[in-house]
């Protein structure tokens, strides 16, 4: 992903404010990150190369694992992909998140945009969550969120995506547990920031198409990341840690 400076937010999270139930939820799903990292490690492996483990080489725009990891009781989707060398900014590759459309209540719609064509498969009308970035040793390093013509999403309105983020778990084990696992850690451990990403995403395209009138600010190649935050999951844990100790 290249690092765009403007996508770049200045999003800090009031720990203390968030409720309580929240931040125990963050905390839980911090320690299940955590632990898949643990026991990777253990062998000398990362969340990357487990999923890399049974691909044969790894190139540009591809998703891996091939077909990407779809739970088909949740309808959660994930795949991981990288962009070329001189377009990743640092990052080895990066993870994109899904909810399709039969995970989706049906009192969420699709934003009424003018070139919304209701695809011939339901489960087709799919959106993108959050993505996360990843560094050469497997680390997390930042999470962004994308202009639709990046993943060919349906486009659903900032807090109806914001909602569907609780509901995002793979839960099986193929083609790795701990990357499941972590995968869907990281999406209730970041729920603040990616909360916050998601609406800045909005932000961002209407403050586009405000600018160019002309064109369609969704399918604008000029815009791709629509907001990026930096993340570590050491100083998350901590400062979830501290609002806890708070309210004890």
């Amino acid at each position: 992903m290249a690092r765009d400076p403007h996508s770049y937010q200045d999003i800090a999270v009031d720990f203390d404010k968030l409720p309580k139930s929240r931040l125990e939820s963050m905390h839980a799903a911090g320690l299940e990150a955590i632990d898949c990292i643990r026991v990777l490690a253990k062998m000398g492996d990362n969340i990357v190369g487990e999923l890399l483990s049974g691909a044969e080489g790894f190139y540009e725009w591809d998703h891996y694992p091939d077909g990407d990891v779809y739970d088909h009781e949740t309808h959660a989707q994930f795949y991981y992909h990288a962009h070329p060398q001189e377009l990743r900014g640092g990052e080895h590759g990066h993870f994109h998140t899904f909810m399709r459309a039969n995970g989706i209540p049906d009192t969420i719609r699709p934003a009424a945009l003018p070139d919304y064509e209701k695809p011939a498969e339901k489960n087709e009308d799919l959106t993108h969550l959050i993505a996360v970035s990843m560094d050469p040793q497997g680390l997390p390093i930042c999470l962004f969120s994308t202009n639709r013509w990046v993943t060919g999403e349906t486009w659903y309105r900032a807090d109806d995506v914001c909602a569907l983020i609780d509901r995002f778990d793979i839960d099986h084990a193929r083609p790795s547990w701990p990357v499941n696992r972590w995968i869907s850690a990281m999406l209730q451990l970041f729920h603040p920031q990616a909360v916050a990403l998601i609406r800045a995403r909005d932000a961002r395209v209407k403050e586009w198409a405000g600018a160019k009138p002309d064109q369609n600010a969704f399918e604008d190649r000029e815009l791709e990341i629509t907001a990026a935050l930096d993340i570590s999951i050491d100083d998350q844990m901590a400062a979830i840690q501290a609002a806890l100790a708070a309210k004890n």
